[in-house]
């Protein structure tokens, strides 16, 4: 072997692997992705073409197994076919006048029909979240199905697993899933896994990542729903974790950092909606279609529930990457370009795409009273930094923007159109929840129920300052130029 001749041959074969690569990126990355990502990743492989397109493969693709979107869309199917019905109340719907349209987009794009006859209590307060989820698993009679992004047993949670231990040991069916990456990641993960198994409770982890034993698929591709379903009648659902308010995590509680949530109990036949999305879920990963709750299909038909002044109707969203499309992106998009007074966001992970940016922006020049509710203190550094990269630019269209005051981390992912509807759920506004992780949201019509989540808002504005163009445009360069590269790196998906 003559090392003298391959030594001097190889600056030409990395030049002519350079280009070759240079030329596939331009060619492949762009293809079904949206400019901001491609931008991201085609800079990151220009900058260094080998170590970039390595990443690009390995984590380039939000895309699922076939398998898992085969399932998918065998559920969406059958979710379509037994609640062909309610299609005829949605068209109904003429107040607003542009929601008849929002609920035919979700339909389109989820599946999930608009279900009249629900009543629904907002928990705001932590504590008070966890007692009546705990309270309801133990008025539980047929099964109890719980699903949530971290589920951890700790000081602030024995008492809801206590009740799921009770439930199981009555004879109630108790099914669990929890994503496996943030739960075990958490320090009381690996402490909740074993307990589950000791107590007998059926539990599947969501997503698992096990490259040694085959199961690989890209890692930050997350289940982030929270629910809870009772017999099919009760529910919750909302953006709080089954963990103690600090996370467990020793920089938290160093810090004093505490969490700060919202959840909304739902009482109807919506709730049928979302055990379906938790079914859908317990199948993807078990192969396994529960049928123990077909009971729920004997209940008096959605149908015959006609709304009234006392009832809301209720639409489930569920969004992901088993969907083609960005679901949860569309809503949000659809009811912002709705709003025609008022539209207050609460999101701690505000990092839009262009789409969204233009259409809160838009909003607010046209006169809408746009205000956004975020996190005055930090828990994931790049995403904090990310987010205010789009500060000025909201400020300068009028959005007015609220940070909620240190140490609390304002977790509530919601948002008010106007006086006539709101959305409620898991999914943060970013491009995180509208691309890699599995999200629910639920958007409800009441002018009650929107008032009562005004009253939340309300109280946020008494906690939070108000941040000033002024003032923003005075921070150190230094911080500018960190939340401009936070928000390229966020921009790579």
């Amino acid at each position: 072997m003559n090392w003298r001749r391959i030594l001097k041959a190889f600056p030409t074969v990395v030049l002519v692997l350079d280009i070759l690569i240079r030329i596939a990126a331009v060619v492949v990355v762009p293809r079904n992705r949206r400019p901001s990502s491609a931008m991201a990743w085609l800079m990151a492989i220009f900058v260094a073409p080998i170590p970039g397109s390595i990443l690009f493969g390995l984590i380039g693709s939000t895309r699922l197994p076939q398998d898992r979107r085969d399932r998918q869309r065998e559920i969406n199917d059958l979710i379509l076919e037994n609640t062909k019905g309610l299609d005829n109340r949605a068209d109904t719907v003429t107040q607003p006048p542009w929601f008849g349209t929002v609920v035919r987009l979700n339909r389109t794009l989820g599946s999930m029909p608009l279900i009249p006859g629900n009543t629904a209590r907002l928990l705001p307060e932590y504590a008070e979240s966890i007692a009546a989820m705990t309270a309801a698993v133990d008025a539980a009679e047929r099964y109890v199905h719980v699903e949530f992004y971290i589920f951890t047993r700790d000081e602030s949670t024995y008492l809801f697993f206590d009740a799921l231990k009770r439930a199981h040991d009555r004879g109630v069916r108790v099914r669990v899933l929890y994503d496996h990456w943030a739960t075990i990641r958490n320090p009381q993960g690996r402490v909740t896994r074993r307990w589950l198994r000791d107590s007998g409770i059926r539990f599947e982890e969501m997503l698992p990542f096990h490259p040694t034993k085959g199961m690989w698929r890209r890692p930050d591709l997350r289940n982030h729903r929270k629910i809870v379903v009772v017999d099919g009648n009760v529910a919750f659902t909302g953006s709080q974790n089954m963990i103690d308010p600090s996370y467990n995590k020793r920089g938290n509680m160093r810090r004093g950092l505490q969490w700060k949530d919202l959840m909304v109990r739902l009482d109807g036949p919506a709730a049928i909606g979302l055990n379906a999305l938790f079914i859908t879920d317990w199948y993807s990963e078990t192969d396994e279609l529960p049928t123990d709750t077909d009971a729920d299909a004997d209940a008096e038909s959605p149908v015959d529930r006609p709304a009234d002044s006392e009832t809301l109707e209720c639409q489930v969203v569920p969004s992901g990457p088993g969907f083609d499309g960005e679901n949860n992106l569309r809503l949000f998009n659809a009811l912002v370009y709705g709003a025609q007074e008022r539209l207050i966001i609460a999101s701690p992970y505000f990092v839009p795409d262009d789409s969204m940016l233009y259409a809160i922006t838009t909003a607010a020049e046209r006169g809408v009273d746009v205000q956004l509710f975020a996190c005055e203190v930090a828990d994931q550094f790049m995403v904090y930094h990310a987010q205010r990269s789009y500060y000025e630019t909201l400020l300068r269209s009028g959005v007015r923007i609220f940070l909620y005051e240190k140490p609390t981390v304002l977790h509530s992912k919601h948002f008010t159109v106007d006086d006539d509807v709101a959305v409620i759920g898991s999914s943060n506004m970013d491009m995180r929840s509208f691309s890699l992780n599995f999200e629910v949201s639920l958007m409800v019509r009441g002018a009650g129920f929107v008032e009562e989540v005004r009253r939340i808002e309300d109280d946020y504005r008494s906690r939070s300052h108000e941040v000033t163009l002024a003032a923003w445009l005075s921070r150190p360069a230094g911080l500018q130029v960190l939340d401009n590269v936070a928000r390229l790196t966020a921009a790579v998906q």
